[in-house]
């Protein structure tokens, strides 16, 4: 299998989790990443979020980190992103932080 054969695979696999994370859940690039068959992915991930988002009409904004965090910085996506999670009902503590407990994505627990 070609290098490009993997990475367009990746890709697409990645796009079609992201898709399928419903309203109110989040998911984490490190969780995107595995599901899609490459753990040590995340990178990627990032990549594909910011480069096809808008063309692929993916939630980007349900995607954060392992830490239950905004990744954006402020000023540059993260209101964006932590207002359109709100609107879906997903809560944040003082800190900006997502109980990942009650609000992380479970692939067939919906």
């Amino acid at each position: 299998m070609s290098q490009n054969t993997f990475s367009s695979t990746f890709a697409e696999r990645v796009k079609q989790f992201i898709k399928t994370i419903p309203a109110g859940k989040v998911a984490t690039y490190g969780q995107i990443a595995m599901m899609a068959g490459n753990p040590g992915g995340v990178r990627g991930v990032v990549w594909i979020l910011h480069s096809s988002s808008q063309k692929a009409n993916l939630p980007w904004h349900r995607v954060i980190n392992g830490k239950g965090k905004i990744s954006l910085p402020q000023g540059h996506g993260f209101e964006e992103q932590k207002t359109r999670l709100e609107a879906e009902g997903v809560q944040f503590d003082e800190e900006d932080r997502i109980d990942l407990d009650r609000f992380l994505w479970q692939p067939g627990n919906q």
